[in-house]
């Protein structure tokens, strides 16, 4: 078996161990196909990129013979490329402002998709971090889900680097539950155990599945 499925499904058995409602987003961002068949062989159907383009040249046509991928968009999304990101990506992970929210929504009405999206959190406050800062969360929801009619499923957050993200992982459980949501994508390679323990439904790894990436 190779070696990126054998990585795959030890880490699968390892969250399955501490909560089996939490899935895995292999990140396949800057890897070509050929590394991420593998997978795609045994029959996983998560995917995560965070470049518009670079899936388009990717996945388009891959995704019209293959239609048990699902695709998720974890980047910043730019609103001039919302919409070939509702045209390709089967969830949003990163929707963190109106004006982008609503770009969405007229794209997803035009084409007659119903794109599930994650509301991107600024748990830890940073400046330099996207994301709707938490005392903003709650009216950001509802402009989304009863204006703005979008198929919002959950919260996503990028902790801080430098410090523990279990208690911002608390954090983003409590407002999901506030907000009565039922998914929340957190966690990365470094941390996507603590991020299972607290309720994770996706959990977002690349280096630990494909290596490093060049």
């Amino acid at each position: 078996m190779h070696e990126s499925v054998n990585k795959l499904i030890s880490i699968q058995e390892e969250i399955n161990s501490k909560n089996s409602k939490t899935k895995i987003i292999a990140v396949s961002k800057t890897f070509p196909l050929s590394r991420i068949m593998p997978l795609i062989d045994y029959g996983h159907i998560h995917f995560g990129e965070n470049k518009v383009q670079e899936s388009i040249e990717k996945w388009a046509e891959f995704k019209i013979v293959n239609s048990k991928i699902k695709l998720h968009m974890i980047g910043k999304l730019q609103s001039n490329k919302v919409k070939q990101a509702v045209d390709l990506f089967d969830y949003i992970h990163s929707v963190d402002n109106l004006k982008l929210a609503e770009k969405i929504s007229n794209e997803t009405l035009k084409m007659n998709k119903n794109i599930k999206i994650f509301i991107q959190v600024n748990i830890g406050n940073e400046t330099q971090k996207s994301g709707v800062k938490i005392e903003n969360l709650k009216d950001f929801f509802n402009e989304c889900k009863n204006n703005l009619n979008l198929n919002i499923i959950g919260l996503m957050c990028i902790p801080p680097i430098n410090q523990s993200s279990e208690q911002f992982f608390k954090k983003m459980n409590f407002l999901s539950n506030e907000l009565d949501l039922s998914e929340l994508s957190m966690g990365m390679s470094q941390d996507y155990l603590n991020a299972t323990l607290n309720n994770a439904s996706f959990v977002r790894i690349g280096s630990k599945i494909f290596g490093q990436r060049s």
